[in-house]
């Protein structure tokens, strides 16, 4: 999808429809999504020539099915990350045989929206890894909700100890009476803290959640406790929120949590990958090819590579595959994503049977060693 007009934008959409009637259902889509209204009802000049967007392009994608390429003007997203997903899919994802497919944003649209603070050479820096050898990064998620502040502390500093690099909270865990927002990420970095002393360094990354006033108060907890990350579910908090609260006032890297994106028709690459980079996360969560969910290895390694592509001033984000990964899938993804990546294994650490000389921290141990030796191997 080429865009050579500077003040436009282009998006693409499979539409299914009848070839007959695809012309007009892509000049209806047209209208839609920019002015709502006929285009004979349209007076003004101004409105028809620099706001109706335009068809640029159908193309057959398969049988009844249709690629269709609006041309949008960037000045009706008000360089703003809400009206831009608006203007994207605000209608249309009211439409069952519409699916946005890819979006290319113009030179002020990319520069407009803020993108990473950190980026995946930020994570890097965080760790205390740049001028290694690059390899792999390790998480895995504090689980499952209903213990304690210290229980999940405890918790923390055994996989801290065991080397893993970032510790996040399982994206449940918010601020529920058995585990205070406030209490609990003082715990946990207090543990994760200790297990330092033995010269590792990890990250912990408390869930964020809530409207704006909640949010607020937890980045001020965050700092004064000084974590080194955050995790936030885009779809949930909501976008704008993400841009001018999140990103501005975290003062660390963001992982972005995918929950609630399955429910828009969006292709994953594009939401996951482009759009949460774009808006300011600096690693994206997603559920790998063959573990609990549906995504199949195409789109899996779509998704790494939107995270990581070239978008000019934009810094490259890390994608995290997850979603019921175990161990023994290490080499496995390393081979696929290579050495840009974060793997989150989680659950797999907790589970299985005990047997003499087995426990979560060598299950994490062994993790964290197979990563090293993987990665040692691909350069």
């Amino acid at each position: 999808m080429r865009n050579d007009d500077p003040e436009r934008f282009g998006a693409t959409y499979r539409v299914r429809a009848d070839g007959r009637e695809i012309q007009a259902r892509a000049q209806a889509l047209a209208l839609e999504q920019s002015i709502e209204m006929p285009l004979a009802a349209v007076t003004q000049d101004f409105v028809r020539d620099r706001v109706v967007a335009r068809v640029a392009s159908i193309l057959p994608a398969g049988e009844g099915t249709f690629d269709v390429t609006l041309s949008f003007a960037t000045r009706t997203t008000g360089l703003e990350a809400g009206q831009l997903l608006n203007m994207l899919f605000g209608n249309c994802s009211l439409q069952p045989d519409v699916e946005l497919r890819a979006f290319e944003p113009d030179r002020e649209l990319l520069q407009a929206l803020p993108g990473p603070r950190f980026g995946l050479d930020g994570w890097r820096r965080a760790l205390g890894l740049q001028g290694a050898a690059a390899r792999p990064l390790t998480c895995t998620a504090l689980k499952p909700q209903g213990q304690s502040p210290q229980q999940l502390a405890e918790l923390a500093a055994t996989f801290a100890l065991a080397g893993i690099d970032v510790i996040k909270d399982d994206h449940g865990i918010a601020d529920q009476e058995y585990a205070r927002f406030a209490p609990r990420v003082a715990a946990i970095q207090k543990a994760i803290r200790g297990a330092a002393a033995s010269g590792r360094r990890a990250l912990y990354a408390p869930t964020l959640s809530g409207g704006p006033r909640r949010l607020r108060e937890q980045l001020r907890v965050a700092r004064d406790e000084g974590v080194g990350a955050v995790l936030v579910c885009p779809m949930l908090c909501g976008v704008p929120t993400l841009v001018e609260l999140v990103r501005e006032e975290a003062g660390v890297p963001i992982l972005a949590h995918p929950a609630f994106a399955g429910n828009v028709r969006i292709a994953p690459d594009l939401l996951l990958g482009r759009l949460f980079r774009l808006f300011g996360a600096d690693a994206t969560i997603f559920p790998n090819f063959a573990g609990r969910f549906s995504y199949d290895r195409a789109t899996c390694l779509a998704i790494a590579d939107r995270a990581r592509e070239n978008l000019g001033h934009v810094p490259p984000i890390l994608p995290v595959p997850a979603g019921g990964m175990a161990t023994e899938r290490v080499d496995e993804m390393i081979r696929q994503f290579g050495n840009d990546v974060m793997l989150l294994i989680g659950g797999h650490l907790l589970a299985g049977a005990v047997t003499p000389g087995d426990s979560v921290l060598a299950r994490a141990a062994a993790f964290v060693e197979r990563v090293r030796q993987g990665g040692a191997l691909t350069h």
